[in-house]
């Protein structure tokens, strides 16, 4: 069963559950479309992270974007 992770910023209230799906089904397909498998069985799951939960050079996100 393949599964895929997708991690990305949530930000502007993230994205809404029609994008959601739009990504899931888009995700499916290219990976069908490049292995030629898991189709029906394939797993996609959406995380996202918000900006003051992940940082660079010892600052929040959310701080870097504050300058």
């Amino acid at each position: 069963m393949p599964i895929l992770n997708l991690t990305m910023t949530k930000e502007e209230g993230g994205a809404t559950p029609e994008q959601k799906a739009k990504l899931i089904e888009g995700f499916t397909k290219v990976f069908v479309d490049v292995i030629g498998r898991g189709e029906k069985t394939m797993v996609v799951t959406i995380t996202e992270v918000d900006t003051d939960s992940y940082g660079i050079g010892g600052k929040t996100i959310t701080e870097i974007r504050k300058k």
